[in-house]
């Protein structure tokens, strides 16, 4: 793990003897130390000294051959049955726990701020210390990539970019009937241009649980997934974020395009968004913060007339969002791009996605995945920018 002091500092800091998680496939966190997960909550604990597991015995062989942990214990070795006979599910599973911990020298703990609060109640009734880590500790440290970790961002990114050729295909070869694309003479629809996506993502061992393909006044909400046939003259946003299934570290890209007529007024909203871009992209380096970044891009916004959530927090058009956020094993992770965001430093991988969205006229969006390296930055992106695709 990089920096490993920072974690053994802050449990010092707070008395704490141990970092306790009791979390399942949902927790990066738990991943990132650990190297396993699992589809049902397990018990992992982190002491300066010791890493150890507490698992069913379904997931016990699994987690001794994949986990880096020193010690894996299961249920049984301390008669979880029984005690759930004993005292019910909850009030058993906790004092199972309880020994666990007693067992790996565990008096008191730090927990993530998304922690069961059965399993906190349970624990201290046992007079176990049990202290919310506030500061969201292990998400700071894995903020900040090794270049192996880097290079799992990178792998994936390339995953995606063969996905987002595939839904640029369907949208160049489509024909325009009556304002409204066709392929293979049957509308083409934002579902199928997904289904495509996730074909492409799984051939390439990558997966995600949705993209976005939104076309007019539903690619005016960022995070509408879009739905129907897709239409000519209107933008079309594209926003695939997959996982890789092996290393599960995730990539993130927006591209919009447009295929028929492209007004005037669409061709400046591009425009802008790519100078907003481009403008945030040469202002990375270490030391800057992300509120910097994000200032610089609502600066091109405005001075362009459109409104930003700096200008009017309450405007539902224009620049609506952050400019960025951190990927990694999730993919909206810290660090933050936008009004609050903290500083950059190397190691941090974040995207830069300007957009500019109206009803309407549709939302464009443009997004690439970059890397802070020690003087500036690496762009994980190769995927061209072209708006305007296909024949009129």
């Amino acid at each position: 793990m990089r920096n490993k002091s920072t974690l053994d500092d802050t449990l010092a800091k707070h008395q704490a003897d141990g970092y306790l998680f009791d979390a399942a496939d949902d927790s990066s966190d738990q991943y990132y130390l650990f190297e396993f997960t699992a589809p049902d909550p397990f018990i992992s604990v982190y002491t300066p000294d010791k890493m150890a597991l507490l698992v069913s015995g379904l997931e016990y062989g699994r987690a001794k051959q994949e986990s880096n942990a020193d010690a894996v214990y299961r249920y049984s070795d301390f008669e979880y049955r029984q005690r759930v006979t004993d005292h019910g599910e909850i009030v058993g599973r906790n004092l199972m726990i309880g020994d666990f911990l007693d067992t790996v020298g565990v008096d008191s703990v730090m927990v993530p701020k998304r922690f069961p609060t059965a399993t906190t109640d349970g624990l201290r009734e046992q007079d176990i210390a049990v202290t919310v880590d506030h500061d969201e500790t292990i998400t700071g440290i894995r903020a900040q990539k090794t270049e192996t970790e880097i290079e799992h961002i990178a792998a994936a990114q390339r995953a995606n970019e063969a996905a987002m050729q595939r839904a640029e295909e369907l949208i160049t070869t489509a024909t325009i009937k009556d304002g409204t694309l066709y392929h293979d003479g049957s509308p083409l629809t934002s579902e199928h241009v997904k289904q495509e996506i996730e074909i492409q993502l799984l051939r390439e061992n990558c997966a995600l649980d949705d993209t976005i393909v939104a076309c007019g006044a539903d690619g005016a909400d960022p995070h509408n997934r879009g739905s129907g046939p897709l239409s000519a003259n209107e933008p079309i946003v594209v926003d695939i974020f997959p996982k890789n299934k092996e290393t599960n570290y995730h990539a993130d890209m927006t591209r919009t395009f447009i295929r028929g007529d492209v007004s005037s007024e669409l061709q400046h909203r591009y425009d802008v968004t790519k100078e907003a871009h481009q403008t945030a992209l040469n202002l990375l380096e270490p030391g800057i913060t992300g509120a910097e970044v994000h200032d610089a891009v609502c600066d091109v916004y405005e001075e362009a007339g459109f409104a930003t959530l700096r200008s009017d927090d309450s405007t539902e058009t224009g620049f609506i969002h952050g400019t960025g956020h951190g990927v990694g094993l999730d993919v909206h992770e810290r660090p933050s791009v936008n009004l609050t965001g903290e500083e950059l430093k190397p190691g941090h991988v974040i995207t830069i996605e300007p957009g500019v969205y109206d009803p309407d006229i549709g939302g464009i969006r443009i997004e690439d995945l970059v890397a802070i390296t020690g003087d500036g930055y690496r762009n994980l992106t190769e995927y061209q920018k072209e708006f305007h695709i296909g024949k009129p």
